[in-house]
């Protein structure tokens, strides 16, 4: 039963570290979208900057309407990436939760363990004291003296 339950208590702690890495890359892919999103923020002002650069120099309505029509999909692009972010944070945030469920899961089964453990422990210190007792009870008898 001991081995089985050492078995038991290795599977979980492997599982608990996959989950743990699961966890990591999740959270590792949020930070990548977020420092998407901050580089299409950081073009996005940019543009905008280089459109008031040309601006001054003066432009055609068409070529002022294609520079509007940009920044268009470039607000589009951020909001989606926006989303992705919150879908990422979704996935990591699940991600912990498993990961906090498989420790409790590995603490269990190592309380179990020690339990386990301290009570063989216990059992084999009475084991040793009765026999001990035991001893002494002969040694006792075997010199010939009385309790009284």
């Amino acid at each position: 039963m001991s081995k089985q339950l050492e078995r038991l208590a290795e599977f979980e702690r492997e599982r608990e570290q996959r989950i743990a890495q699961m966890f990591q890359q999740a959270q590792q892919n949020v930070m990548q979208q977020k420092q998407k999103l901050t580089s299409l923020e950081q073009y996005r002002i940019d543009y905008l900057k280089g459109i008031q650069q040309t601006g001054k120099a003066g432009v055609t309505a068409t070529h002022y309407q294609q520079h509007l029509s940009f920044v268009g999909k470039l607000d589009k692009a951020c909001e989606q990436q926006m989303n992705v972010i919150a879908q990422a944070n979704m996935a990591a945030d699940q991600r912990k939760q498993l990961w906090l469920k498989q420790q409790q899961k590995v603490k269990a089964v190592e309380l179990l363990l020690n339990k386990r453990h301290l009570a063989k422990v216990a059992k084999e210190a009475r084991a040793e004291q009765a026999m001990m007792d035991e001893f002494a009870t002969q040694k006792f008898f075997r010199s010939g003296k009385t309790f009284f």
